[in-house]
């Protein structure tokens, strides 16, 4: 809690910064976290990119601060003036309609995701800021959040924005930014965490992780999704899996263009 009385302009700059230092202390944590995984399940896989991975570091901490202003703002007109439809009280909105806030979130960002990402790989836009994020050949655990500071800022406005639309429990938004997070990651690491069983089943079809991810890295102009390939399949822009990553997990041939 801010003491009482503070300027606005004050409280509001403290708590971004705070807020900043909890989103790049969580980019630290988890990204750490999956390169030591990468390091026990893939050695050698990171050798010889120390200086992508301090360049990624480096974009990514700056990244933070994009996040953690909005949020931080958010956050504050949240607790101290009732602005957002966020709240703390799991009766103010039914039971089925938690998980369903979840889902709501999840589409608006993936759709988001999809059309600023087709947006930055137009010329102009990708030479200004989205080779920033593909200088990194090839992607890396801590890959995630490396954008230029125009791009980083498509991304860090759509859940601040949400949070004024579409009602949703304070846990049920912690999820949200869990998944993102974790899926931001293991979608970077250049391999796949996830069990063949569930990336090649029919809900798998339909899910970004690493494998459908890399192809992008590897082929720029295909696989623009975050977390679904509705819109991928729906614009033609989906190309299957990395064959690279198929083949170092030993799936079928098939699989690449499931």
């Amino acid at each position: 809690m801010l003491p009482p009385g503070l300027p606005v302009p004050l409280a509001l700059l403290i708590v971004s910064l705070a807020v900043t230092i909890i989103v790049a202390l969580r980019y630290v944590l988890t990204s750490g976290l999956f390169a030591l995984a990468t390091a026990r399940m893939r050695p050698g896989l990171y050798a010889g990119r120390g200086k992508q991975i301090a360049r990624e570091i480096r974009w990514s901490l700056l990244s933070a601060a994009i996040y953690g202003a909005p949020a931080g703002i958010v956050l504050w007109g949240w607790r101290h003036h009732d602005w957002t439809l966020i709240t703390a009280d799991w009766a103010a909105l039914s039971a089925w309609y938690h998980p369903l806030s979840v889902l709501i979130y999840l589409a608006v960002q993936d759709t988001c995701f999809y059309w600023s990402h087709r947006w930055m790989h137009q010329p102009k836009w990708f030479r200004l800021a989205h080779a920033v994020h593909h200088d990194s050949r090839p992607p890396t655990a801590w890959t995630a959040m490396s954008f230029h500071p125009i791009e980083a800022v498509t991304g860090a406005i759509v859940v601040p924005v949400l949070v004024f639309l579409v009602p949703i429990h304070v846990a049920m938004l912690g999820l949200v930014l869990t998944i993102a997070t974790v899926m931001g990651v293991t979608n970077h690491m250049g391999w796949e965490m996830f069990p063949r069983w569930l990336v090649h089943s029919p809900l798998g079809n339909w899910l970004i992780t690493a494998s459908h991810h890399e192809r992008h890295h590897e082929e720029y102009k295909c696989n623009f999704g975050l977390y679904f390939r509705v819109w991928d399949r729906l614009c033609g822009t989906d190309k299957g899996l990395s064959r690279r990553i198929v083949a170092e997990a030993g799936h079928s041939r098939e699989a690449i263009v499931s």
